[in-house]
This record gives structure tokens, sequence and C-alpha cells, in this order.
């Protein structure tokens, strides 16, 4: 391959890069709450990560903000920023947290994930096309389909299916809410740094599920488990993640991005066997290689 077409390309790929180590992060959020205590409800916890994720971010980018230049990152207040956008992916943000953890309350941890997590790339595609005139190639479309039936035989192997017609709408929805917030996201990112975005969201975001905390049971997070599961929720899988999320956002597009994220359940099922214990069984094996062809298709088929 010409070194000139390597040069060309490596910028372009940090960005699939980036997007797929948020996707890794994101998948420990499993192995996290299977390990925190038995009082701490998904509700609960969802409301924590985005409050405790929502401050790092904002430590973050005060730390990294430097005074305004001209033409540089707009610091004016509300006014300087899109007013329609930002609501949206706060809102977003939110909805996600309670939609898909009320889905998959209802229909299954199976169900559930493969409904809200496969759904949102085919949201994304659709958003993409409408309201930003992406156009996803096919590779796209091949590497969604590839990711989509892995998610499927990783989220069903060895688990009995609950059908549950509001669950499925209701993780559906989540899907689709997720979808919103890349998009929305994406417009956020176009003259502003990922630290000062993904702040303002999340902080904005843990506000409106601020309430759920109020008449809650918290002593589970002043105990060794709890304190730990809820920093790692916060800093790594909010704090990090998010960013590198932004990040990538930069350089690729929405539908690529969110097909991207599915290498999430891949990780969760791998984390799955080796620090829970669980049985790797040949419908999982078969889900998770499915999943990374999808991937690797996406990551190398459109250069």
């Amino acid at each position: 391959m010409p070194r000139k077409y390597l040069c060309e390309m490596m910028p372009q790929f940090r960005y699939t890069i980036f997007v797929l180590c948020a996707a890794v992060l994101w998948g420990t959020t499993g192995t996290s709450q299977a390990l925190a205590p038995h009082a701490a409800s998904p509700p609960v916890i969802g409301a924590l990560r985005l409050g405790v994720g929502g401050l790092c971010l904002l430590g973050y980018a005060l730390a990294l903000r430097k005074p305004a230049q001209p033409g540089g990152e707009r610091f004016a207040g509300p006014r300087a920023w899109p007013l329609g956008a930002l609501l949206g992916a706060v809102i977003c943000m939110a909805a996600y947290q309670l939609l898909f953890f009320s889905g998959v309350a209802r229909t299954g941890v199976a169900v559930g994930t493969i409904v809200g997590i496969g759904s949102a790339p085919m949201m994304g595609g659709a958003l993409g096309y409408w309201f930003a005139g992406e156009r996803p190639g096919r590779a796209w479309l091949a590497a969604t389909l590839l990711a989509i039936c892995g998610a499927g035989l990783l989220a069903s192997s060895g688990q009995e299916m609950q059908i549950d017609l509001l669950g499925l709408a209701l993780a559906a929805a989540a899907g689709a809410a997720y979808a919103g917030f890349t998009l929305f996201n994406k417009r956020l990112l176009e003259d502003r740094r990922p630290a000062t975005v993904q702040a303002v969201v999340f902080v904005l975001a843990g506000l409106l599920l601020s309430p759920i905390l109020l008449t809650a049971d918290l002593g589970w997070v002043t105990e060794p488990a709890g304190a730990w599961v809820t920093l790692h929720l916060g800093l790594v899988t909010v704090g990090v993640a998010y960013t590198l999320f932004a990040l990538g956002l930069r350089g690729v597009p929405v539908s690529t991005a969110v097909t991207l994220t599915l290498a999430e359940p891949m990780t969760a099922g791998i984390l799955g066997v080796i620090v829970l214990g669980e049985r790797l069984t040949l419908q999982a094996g078969l889900g998770i290689l499915l999943i990374f062809s999808g991937l690797a298709v996406l990551a190398l088929g459109e250069r």
C-alpha cells in the first residue's frame, strides 16, 4: 500500500478508533452493575452514572478552558449554543437511561438488549440521512446487518426469550433516543471542544434525572462495592468514554458511529466469561464473531 495513502488514511482512521474505544468502555457497564450491591436499582444507577460522569466532565472541561480567541471556541453563554441541538441532546440522553432500563425490566435482558442496541444503527442511519444529509454506503449496510445479527445471537444465547409489546416499544424508543443523542451531539461538536460539550450535556441530563435520587435509598453507595461501581460507571463509562466518543464524532458520520457502538455487547459478552465466569456457548461465540466481522467491515470497507 503506498505510503502516501497510509498517511492520508490514518488521521481519518483514528476517529473510528476513538468510537470503538468508547464502545469497549461502555461494554464494562453490565459487569459493573452485576458487581453492585443488591439494593442498587437500575434507574438509580443510571441517575448516579449521569451525575458523577457529568461532574467529572465538568471538572475536566474547566481544567482545559482557555480565554476565548477570535475564531476559537465560543464561551459567550447560552446564546452561543444552538438551543435546539442542546436541548435535544440532553433530553435524548436522559430519556435513553429511563427507556432502556424500563424496556429491559419488562421484556428481559435478552430481548431488551437486542432491540435497544440493535435498533440504534438503523435509527442512526435514518436520522443521519434525513437531518444531516448523510448517505450510508454499502459497507455500513453490510456491517450493520452483521453486527445486529451478532448482537441478537449474543443477547439470546442460553436465555429464555420474554415477549412484551410495551417492553419492545420502550427498548426501540431507547435505540431512537440514543441515535438522536448522537445526531444532536455531532451538531454541538462542530465548533466546540468535546469536553465542553459533554460536560454541559451530561450535567443537564443528570439534573433532569436527579428527582429519582430524592426518594431512593442510597445507603449502598457507601459500601466499598457500591462506591467502586458508582465511580467506575461515572468516571470511566461516562467521563472517559463519552469524551472519546465526542472526539470520534468529529470525523465519522452519525450512522457509522452508532454502528461502531455495537462493540459494546461484544465487550460485555467477553467480560461475562472472563470476570463473571459465564459459559461461552457456541451461539454466543458466533455472535461475537459476527459483531467483530461487522466492525471490521465498517472500519476498513469505507477506506
